[in-house]
Protein backbone atom coordinates (compact mmCIF):
# COMPACT_ATOMS: atom_id res chain seq x y z
CA UNK A 1 0.00 0.00 0.00
CA UNK A 2 3.14 2.54 0.90
CA UNK A 3 4.50 1.75 -2.52
CA UNK A 4 0.92 2.13 -4.44
CA UNK A 5 0.68 5.95 -2.13
CA UNK A 6 4.53 6.30 -3.28
CA UNK A 7 3.58 5.76 -6.66
CA UNK A 8 0.95 8.44 -6.67
CA UNK A 9 2.30 11.22 -4.92
CA UNK A 10 4.83 10.93 -7.75
CA UNK A 11 2.43 10.91 -10.55
CA UNK A 12 0.36 14.26 -9.54
CA UNK A 13 3.79 15.61 -9.08
CA UNK A 14 4.43 14.52 -12.86
CA UNK A 15 0.46 15.84 -13.63
CA UNK A 16 0.07 18.55 -11.45
CA UNK A 17 -0.15 21.08 -14.41
CA UNK A 18 -2.57 18.75 -16.21
CA UNK A 19 -6.58 19.11 -16.17
CA UNK A 20 -7.89 17.02 -13.82
CA UNK A 21 -9.77 14.09 -15.90
CA UNK A 22 -7.00 14.25 -17.72
CA UNK A 23 -4.40 13.29 -14.27
CA UNK A 24 -6.90 10.76 -13.84
CA UNK A 25 -6.74 8.68 -17.06
CA UNK A 26 -3.24 8.93 -16.67
CA UNK A 27 -3.34 7.70 -13.29
CA UNK A 28 -1.32 5.22 -11.49
CA UNK A 29 -3.91 2.53 -11.02
CA UNK A 30 -3.90 2.04 -15.13
CA UNK A 31 -0.95 0.83 -17.65
CA UNK A 32 -0.04 3.16 -20.08
CA UNK A 33 0.32 6.69 -18.79
CA UNK A 34 3.28 7.95 -21.47
CA UNK A 35 2.48 9.80 -24.54
CA UNK A 36 3.72 6.94 -26.45
CA UNK A 37 0.87 4.64 -25.12
CA UNK A 38 -1.51 7.51 -26.15
CA UNK A 39 0.12 7.59 -29.52
CA UNK A 40 -0.42 3.82 -29.94
CA UNK A 41 -3.97 4.02 -28.59
CA UNK A 42 -5.16 6.35 -31.35
CA UNK A 43 -3.51 4.37 -33.84
CA UNK A 44 -5.28 1.13 -32.63
CA UNK A 45 -8.97 3.26 -32.32
CA UNK A 46 -7.62 4.73 -35.91
CA UNK A 47 -7.08 1.26 -37.08
CA UNK A 48 -10.59 -0.19 -35.79
CA UNK A 49 -12.60 2.04 -37.75
CA UNK A 50 -11.23 1.94 -40.74
CA UNK A 51 -11.29 -2.11 -40.11
CA UNK A 52 -14.71 -2.35 -41.90
CA UNK A 53 -13.71 -1.43 -45.39
CA UNK A 54 -10.73 -4.25 -45.36
CA UNK A 55 -12.27 -6.86 -44.10
CA UNK A 56 -15.76 -8.83 -45.06
CA UNK A 57 -19.27 -8.71 -43.66
CA UNK A 58 -18.98 -12.02 -41.66
CA UNK A 59 -15.12 -10.79 -39.81
CA UNK A 60 -16.93 -7.35 -39.15
CA UNK A 61 -19.90 -9.02 -37.30
CA UNK A 62 -17.63 -11.52 -35.62
CA UNK A 63 -15.80 -8.80 -34.23
CA UNK A 64 -18.76 -7.17 -32.94
CA UNK A 65 -19.65 -9.84 -30.95
CA UNK A 66 -16.02 -10.04 -29.15
CA UNK A 67 -17.26 -6.50 -28.41
CA UNK A 68 -20.03 -7.65 -26.59
CA UNK A 69 -17.89 -9.66 -24.44
CA UNK A 70 -15.12 -7.37 -23.16
CA UNK A 71 -18.13 -4.92 -20.97
CA UNK A 72 -18.34 -8.00 -18.88
CA UNK A 73 -14.98 -8.59 -18.26
CA UNK A 74 -14.18 -5.16 -17.95
CA UNK A 75 -16.71 -5.40 -15.38
CA UNK A 76 -15.09 -8.17 -13.37
CA UNK A 77 -11.56 -6.63 -13.57
CA UNK A 78 -13.00 -3.73 -11.68
CA UNK A 79 -14.82 -6.53 -8.88
CA UNK A 80 -11.81 -8.93 -8.33
CA UNK A 81 -9.02 -6.57 -9.58
CA UNK A 82 -9.09 -3.60 -8.23
CA UNK A 83 -11.98 -4.27 -5.60
CA UNK A 84 -10.24 -7.94 -5.04
CA UNK A 85 -13.76 -9.39 -4.72
CA UNK A 86 -13.57 -12.75 -7.03
CA UNK A 87 -17.10 -13.58 -8.39
CA UNK A 88 -18.07 -16.11 -10.20
CA UNK A 89 -21.63 -14.12 -11.02
CA UNK A 90 -20.84 -12.10 -14.40
CA UNK A 91 -23.14 -14.86 -16.41
CA UNK A 92 -25.63 -14.13 -14.30
CA UNK A 93 -26.25 -11.14 -14.58
CA UNK A 94 -25.41 -11.25 -18.17
CA UNK A 95 -28.52 -13.54 -18.16
CA UNK A 96 -30.73 -11.59 -16.54
CA UNK A 97 -30.18 -8.48 -18.77
CA UNK A 98 -30.61 -10.61 -21.89
CA UNK A 99 -33.90 -12.06 -20.69
CA UNK A 100 -35.08 -8.89 -19.76
CA UNK A 101 -34.20 -7.00 -23.03
CA UNK A 102 -36.24 -10.36 -24.88
CA UNK A 103 -39.34 -9.84 -22.94
CA UNK A 104 -39.16 -6.37 -23.15
CA UNK A 105 -38.87 -6.07 -26.84
CA UNK A 106 -41.11 -9.14 -28.12
CA UNK A 107 -43.76 -7.25 -26.02
CA UNK A 108 -43.45 -4.03 -26.85
CA UNK A 109 -41.24 -4.13 -30.81
CA UNK A 110 -38.53 -1.96 -31.82
CA UNK A 111 -40.25 1.24 -32.75
CA UNK A 112 -40.17 4.28 -30.43
CA UNK A 113 -36.86 3.59 -29.23
CA UNK A 114 -37.80 0.71 -27.14
CA UNK A 115 -35.21 -1.28 -27.83
CA UNK A 116 -32.99 1.33 -26.11
CA UNK A 117 -35.05 0.64 -23.16
CA UNK A 118 -35.15 -2.58 -22.98
CA UNK A 119 -31.52 -2.08 -22.96
CA UNK A 120 -32.15 0.48 -20.07
CA UNK A 121 -34.13 -1.49 -17.92
CA UNK A 122 -31.89 -5.00 -18.62
CA UNK A 123 -28.48 -3.01 -17.36
CA UNK A 124 -31.10 -1.99 -14.29
CA UNK A 125 -31.98 -4.83 -13.65
CA UNK A 126 -28.54 -6.23 -13.50
CA UNK A 127 -27.91 -3.48 -11.08
CA UNK A 128 -30.99 -4.18 -8.75
CA UNK A 129 -30.09 -7.97 -8.69
CA UNK A 130 -26.38 -7.25 -7.30
CA UNK A 131 -27.42 -4.76 -5.17
CA UNK A 132 -29.31 -7.25 -3.62
CA UNK A 133 -27.12 -10.06 -3.43
CA UNK A 134 -24.00 -7.79 -3.15
CA UNK A 135 -25.76 -6.76 0.02
CA UNK A 136 -26.24 -9.92 1.34
CA UNK A 137 -22.62 -10.88 0.74
CA UNK A 138 -20.63 -7.92 1.73
CA UNK A 139 -22.67 -6.80 4.92
CA UNK A 140 -23.15 -10.01 5.52
CA UNK A 141 -19.46 -10.21 6.05
CA UNK A 142 -19.00 -13.25 3.13
CA UNK A 143 -15.18 -13.26 1.43
CA UNK A 144 -12.72 -15.13 -0.12
CA UNK A 145 -13.17 -18.50 -1.33
CA UNK A 146 -16.86 -17.75 -0.26
CA UNK A 147 -17.85 -15.16 -2.08
CA UNK A 148 -16.83 -17.02 -5.06
CA UNK A 149 -19.10 -20.09 -4.17
CA UNK A 150 -21.85 -18.14 -3.28
CA UNK A 151 -22.02 -16.28 -6.38
CA UNK A 152 -21.43 -19.26 -8.33
CA UNK A 153 -24.38 -21.28 -6.43
CA UNK A 154 -26.16 -18.20 -7.46
CA UNK A 155 -25.19 -18.65 -11.28
CA UNK A 156 -25.91 -22.19 -11.12
CA UNK A 157 -29.37 -21.76 -9.79
CA UNK A 158 -30.60 -19.44 -12.01
CA UNK A 159 -29.39 -20.91 -15.34
CA UNK A 160 -31.01 -24.08 -13.82
CA UNK A 161 -34.45 -22.32 -13.46
CA UNK A 162 -34.39 -21.17 -16.51
CA UNK A 163 -33.56 -24.36 -18.36
CA UNK A 164 -36.51 -25.20 -16.90
CA UNK A 165 -39.06 -23.08 -18.30
CA UNK A 166 -39.71 -24.90 -21.71
CA UNK A 167 -43.41 -24.92 -21.35
CA UNK A 168 -45.60 -22.66 -23.11
CA UNK A 169 -47.23 -21.93 -19.35
CA UNK A 170 -43.47 -19.73 -18.88
CA UNK A 171 -44.34 -16.81 -20.83
CA UNK A 172 -44.53 -13.01 -20.03
CA UNK A 173 -46.65 -11.95 -22.24
CA UNK A 174 -45.77 -12.63 -25.81
CA UNK A 175 -42.17 -13.88 -25.09
CA UNK A 176 -41.50 -17.52 -24.60
CA UNK A 177 -38.70 -17.84 -21.79
CA UNK A 178 -38.09 -21.29 -24.09
CA UNK A 179 -36.38 -23.30 -21.53
CA UNK A 180 -33.37 -25.15 -23.12
CA UNK A 181 -33.75 -24.12 -26.46
CA UNK A 182 -33.85 -20.21 -25.62
CA UNK A 183 -35.33 -17.35 -25.98
CA UNK A 184 -35.66 -16.33 -29.68
CA UNK A 185 -37.31 -13.60 -31.81
CA UNK A 186 -36.26 -10.33 -30.00
CA UNK A 187 -35.74 -7.20 -32.58
CA UNK A 188 -32.54 -6.23 -33.45
CA UNK A 189 -31.38 -2.78 -31.66
CA UNK A 190 -32.85 -0.33 -33.38
CA UNK A 191 -32.10 3.71 -33.27
CA UNK A 192 -34.83 6.12 -33.99
CA UNK A 193 -34.23 8.38 -36.65
CA UNK A 194 -35.52 11.08 -38.52
CA UNK A 195 -35.57 8.89 -42.44
CA UNK A 196 -36.93 6.11 -40.46
CA UNK A 197 -35.48 3.61 -37.63
CA UNK A 198 -31.94 2.22 -38.19
CA UNK A 199 -31.77 -1.22 -37.48
CA UNK A 200 -28.72 -2.53 -36.43
CA UNK A 201 -28.27 -6.05 -37.07
CA UNK A 202 -24.34 -7.53 -36.62
CA UNK A 203 -23.28 -5.65 -39.20
CA UNK A 204 -21.13 -2.41 -39.94
CA UNK A 205 -23.51 -0.25 -37.81
CA UNK A 206 -24.13 -1.95 -34.88
CA UNK A 207 -19.40 -2.51 -35.27
CA UNK A 208 -18.83 1.29 -34.80
CA UNK A 209 -21.86 1.56 -31.74
CA UNK A 210 -20.13 -0.97 -30.12
CA UNK A 211 -16.69 0.25 -30.72
CA UNK A 212 -17.50 4.19 -29.76
CA UNK A 213 -19.22 2.68 -26.55
CA UNK A 214 -16.04 0.62 -25.37
CA UNK A 215 -13.50 3.39 -26.12
CA UNK A 216 -16.07 5.38 -23.64
CA UNK A 217 -16.48 2.63 -20.93
CA UNK A 218 -12.48 1.87 -21.27
CA UNK A 219 -11.74 5.52 -20.49
CA UNK A 220 -14.64 6.27 -18.11
CA UNK A 221 -13.33 3.21 -16.01
CA UNK A 222 -10.00 4.44 -16.44
CA UNK A 223 -11.22 7.71 -14.87
CA UNK A 224 -12.96 5.94 -12.01
CA UNK A 225 -10.22 3.63 -10.88
CA UNK A 226 -8.00 6.57 -10.95
CA UNK A 227 -10.02 8.63 -8.45
CA UNK A 228 -9.96 8.96 -4.89
CA UNK A 229 -12.80 5.67 -5.32
CA UNK A 230 -10.44 3.51 -7.22
CA UNK A 231 -7.64 4.16 -4.90
CA UNK A 232 -9.34 2.81 -2.08
CA UNK A 233 -10.68 0.04 -3.62
CA UNK A 234 -7.20 -0.85 -4.19
CA UNK A 235 -6.42 -0.22 -0.59
CA UNK A 236 -9.03 -2.49 0.09
CA UNK A 237 -7.72 -5.38 -2.04
CA UNK A 238 -4.26 -4.92 -0.52
CA UNK A 239 -5.27 -4.91 3.01
CA UNK A 240 -8.92 -4.57 3.61
CA UNK A 241 -8.50 -4.68 7.42
CA UNK A 242 -5.93 -1.93 7.29
CA UNK A 243 -8.32 0.16 5.22
CA UNK A 244 -11.34 -0.22 7.50
CA UNK A 245 -9.00 1.12 10.36
CA UNK A 246 -8.67 4.00 8.36
CA UNK A 247 -12.24 4.67 8.60
CA UNK A 248 -13.59 3.74 5.63
CA UNK A 249 -16.64 1.85 4.83
CA UNK A 250 -15.12 -1.53 3.25
CA UNK A 251 -18.44 -3.03 2.25
CA UNK A 252 -20.11 0.14 0.80
CA UNK A 253 -16.76 0.31 -1.31
CA UNK A 254 -16.96 -3.35 -2.57
CA UNK A 255 -20.87 -3.34 -2.95
CA UNK A 256 -20.47 -0.20 -5.20
CA UNK A 257 -18.04 -2.15 -7.35
CA UNK A 258 -20.14 -4.97 -7.11
CA UNK A 259 -22.89 -3.03 -8.57
CA UNK A 260 -21.14 -0.85 -11.55
CA UNK A 261 -19.16 -4.44 -12.72
CA UNK A 262 -22.67 -6.29 -12.80
CA UNK A 263 -24.19 -4.15 -14.74
CA UNK A 264 -21.31 -3.95 -17.03
CA UNK A 265 -21.87 -7.82 -17.64
CA UNK A 266 -25.45 -6.91 -18.37
CA UNK A 267 -24.82 -4.14 -20.65
CA UNK A 268 -22.92 -7.28 -22.49
CA UNK A 269 -25.77 -9.37 -21.76
CA UNK A 270 -27.95 -6.61 -23.49
CA UNK A 271 -25.95 -6.07 -26.69
CA UNK A 272 -25.19 -10.00 -27.41
CA UNK A 273 -28.91 -10.50 -27.29
CA UNK A 274 -29.19 -7.94 -29.29
CA UNK A 275 -26.42 -9.03 -31.78
CA UNK A 276 -27.24 -12.58 -32.14
CA UNK A 277 -31.18 -11.96 -31.56
CA UNK A 278 -31.14 -15.01 -29.22
CA UNK A 279 -30.00 -15.45 -25.32
CA UNK A 280 -30.45 -19.04 -23.68
CA UNK A 281 -29.59 -20.68 -20.53
CA UNK A 282 -26.38 -21.96 -22.20
CA UNK A 283 -25.04 -18.80 -21.56
CA UNK A 284 -24.63 -18.87 -18.13
CA UNK A 285 -23.68 -22.71 -17.17
CA UNK A 286 -20.46 -23.51 -15.45
CA UNK A 287 -18.28 -23.58 -18.34
CA UNK A 288 -19.91 -20.11 -19.47
CA UNK A 289 -19.15 -18.67 -15.83
CA UNK A 290 -15.96 -19.67 -15.72
CA UNK A 291 -14.51 -18.47 -18.63
CA UNK A 292 -14.53 -14.61 -17.73
CA UNK A 293 -12.42 -15.75 -15.19
CA UNK A 294 -10.05 -16.90 -17.31
CA UNK A 295 -10.09 -13.88 -19.55
CA UNK A 296 -9.64 -11.66 -16.77
CA UNK A 297 -6.76 -13.45 -14.88
CA UNK A 298 -4.71 -14.42 -18.56
CA UNK A 299 -4.77 -10.68 -19.47
CA UNK A 300 -4.16 -9.20 -16.52
CA UNK A 301 -7.11 -8.68 -13.71
CA UNK A 302 -5.42 -5.15 -12.22
CA UNK A 303 -5.34 -3.64 -14.84
CA UNK A 304 -8.22 -2.57 -17.67
CA UNK A 305 -6.00 -2.25 -20.50
CA UNK A 306 -4.42 -5.85 -19.88
CA UNK A 307 -8.03 -7.14 -19.37
CA UNK A 308 -8.83 -5.19 -22.50
CA UNK A 309 -6.34 -6.49 -24.54
CA UNK A 310 -6.12 -10.56 -23.59
CA UNK A 311 -9.69 -10.58 -23.63
CA UNK A 312 -10.16 -10.00 -27.48
CA UNK A 313 -7.23 -11.94 -27.23
CA UNK A 314 -8.36 -14.73 -25.77
CA UNK A 315 -11.51 -14.39 -27.07
CA UNK A 316 -10.08 -14.90 -30.65
CA UNK A 317 -7.76 -18.05 -29.53
CA UNK A 318 -10.90 -20.03 -28.11
CA UNK A 319 -13.27 -19.22 -31.08
CA UNK A 320 -10.32 -20.95 -33.40
CA UNK A 321 -9.87 -23.42 -30.48
CA UNK A 322 -13.68 -24.12 -30.76
CA UNK A 323 -13.75 -24.44 -34.52
CA UNK A 324 -11.11 -26.78 -34.57
CA UNK A 325 -10.60 -28.43 -31.31
CA UNK A 326 -14.28 -28.79 -30.20
CA UNK A 327 -14.15 -29.66 -26.57
CA UNK A 328 -10.42 -29.80 -26.03
CA UNK A 329 -10.86 -26.45 -26.24
CA UNK A 330 -12.14 -25.99 -22.24
CA UNK A 331 -9.12 -28.14 -21.43
CA UNK A 332 -6.72 -26.04 -23.31
CA UNK A 333 -7.88 -22.73 -21.94
CA UNK A 334 -7.73 -24.41 -18.32
CA UNK A 335 -4.19 -25.33 -19.26
CA UNK A 336 -3.45 -22.05 -20.13
CA UNK A 337 -4.86 -20.36 -17.19
CA UNK A 338 -3.11 -22.75 -14.80
CA UNK A 339 0.42 -21.54 -16.77
CA UNK A 340 -0.43 -18.40 -16.73
CA UNK A 341 -1.38 -18.12 -12.73
CA UNK A 342 1.70 -20.35 -11.97
CA UNK A 343 4.68 -18.38 -14.26
CA UNK A 344 2.86 -14.96 -14.84
CA UNK A 345 0.52 -14.48 -12.04
CA UNK A 346 -0.29 -10.63 -12.54
CA UNK A 347 -1.25 -11.65 -16.42
CA UNK A 348 0.04 -11.52 -19.70
CA UNK A 349 -0.16 -8.69 -20.33
CA UNK A 350 1.88 -7.14 -17.46
CA UNK A 351 4.42 -9.89 -17.08
CA UNK A 352 5.02 -8.44 -20.85
CA UNK A 353 5.34 -5.46 -19.90
CA UNK A 354 7.80 -5.96 -16.80
CA UNK A 355 9.93 -8.16 -19.48
CA UNK A 356 10.95 -5.58 -21.93
CA UNK A 357 10.95 -3.00 -19.05
CA UNK A 358 14.05 -5.12 -17.55
CA UNK A 359 15.31 -5.68 -21.26
CA UNK A 360 15.39 -1.37 -21.83
CA UNK A 361 16.96 -0.85 -18.65
CA UNK A 362 19.87 -3.98 -18.92
CA UNK A 363 20.58 -2.52 -22.27
CA UNK A 364 20.60 1.10 -21.11
CA UNK A 365 22.63 -0.47 -18.81
CA UNK A 366 25.57 -1.58 -20.92
CA UNK A 367 25.17 1.23 -23.28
Amino acid sequence: MAMLQREGLKASRQDGRMPGWLRLINGPQTLGRGPLFWIVFVLTIGAAVVYPAFADAWSVGNTAYFFCWVFMALGLSLIWGYAGSLSFGQTAFFGLAGYTYGVVTINFGAAYGLTIVGVLLGVGMSCLGAAVLGYILFYGRISGVFLGIVTLSTTLVFATFMAQTAGSQWAIGDARLGGDNGMTGMPPLTIPWAGGDVALYSGVPLYYLLLAMLVVCYLGLRVLVNSRFGNVLVAIRENPHRAEMLGYDIRRYQLIAFVIGSGLAGLSGVLYTAWGQYISPSNMDLAAAALPIIWVAVGGRKDLTATLVGTLVVLAIFQNLTIYGSYYAFVIMGLLLVVVVVFLPEGLIPGLVKFFGRLRKRKEGMS
